[in-house]
């Protein structure tokens, strides 16, 4: 573990009632490994589901959530085609500057925003989503946010391991792993936007991998808050999570036209 650099604390110079939620969505990757056959070659958060987008899907979320996020900005690659056809909200930021990696999109997606006027200062708290991440609930958010709101640090939503965890070598089993303490990191993560910025841009600089945000506060020694989320948060992935996701959805009272009693 590296040593702490105080100058990453997390910030606290306003008060709680002065500190904006901002919404970060990171949608700046491609998602191969979800492409499904005979679909088309778009990135997985512009693969339709239930008659939407996985990004839509992602943004009603928030939008449910007028009274607690101050505003949402989704980064995007400088070079996306797609973007612009959406019929995004108006209100919803797009900021062309995602990075070859989900740590550089959302550092210099952080880094632009707070440079906006009328942006998100450091000291404001920010959520970042993955927009592959569809089946959120506001509820979910909510929780989190009334949680890290009391935190020094923030937090992440996460579930607790399920179950047997194992290591692998050449393909074979190698060690069963405790997994009583063992969660699974989701988004949203909650953290100060001038930390996370920060703690990212020292972490990268140790050349350490950053894999979420959480990873790169635990590199600057500190400790994220672990709330409870659901399993019907999980992200996108394979083309197999499509039809899970979709009869999720169709449970929850969402249609395509062709499914529509």
């Amino acid at each position: 573990m590296p040593a702490v650099n105080p100058s990453f604390e997390p910030e606290s110079t306003a008060s709680e009632s002065e500190a904006g939620l901002f919404v970060l969505i990171a949608c700046a990757g491609v998602g191969s490994r979800a492409l499904q056959a005979g679909a088309p070659a778009l990135p997985k958060q512009y693969q339709r589901l239930c008659g939407q987008t996985l990004l839509a899907h992602t943004l009603q979320v928030f939008d449910a959530l007028d009274d607690l996020i101050g505003a949402v900005a989704v980064v995007v690659a400088p070079d996306d085609p797609y973007i612009d056809d959406l019929g995004l909200p108006a209100a919803v930021q797009v900021l062309r500057c995602g990075g070859a990696s989900r740590a550089d999109s959302v550092r210099q997606g952080l880094e632009h925003w707070r440079q906006t006027p009328g942006g998100p200062r450091a000291s404001d708290w920010v959520l970042v989503h993955d927009a592959a991440r569809c089946l959120l609930l506001p509820e979910q958010v909510r929780a989190l946010a009334a949680r890290c709101r009391q935190d020094a640090v923030g937090g992440l939503l996460a579930l607790p391991l399920p179950d047997t965890l194992k290591s692998e070598a050449g393909g074979r089993v190698a060690q069963t792993i405790e997994r009583a303490d063992k969660w699974l990191a989701q988004t949203p993560q909650m953290f100060r936007l001038g930390a996370l910025e920060q703690a990212i841009v020292q972490a990268q600089a140790q050349g350490l991998q950053i894999t979420d945000e959480a990873s790169a506060m635990e590199a600057c020694g500190h400790r994220p808050l672990l709330v409870a989320g659901s399993a019907h948060n999980f992200k996108i992935t394979y083309p197999s999570d499509f039809a899970l996701a979709q009869a999720v959805l169709q449970a929850r009272g969402q249609f395509t036209e062709e499914d529509r009693p």
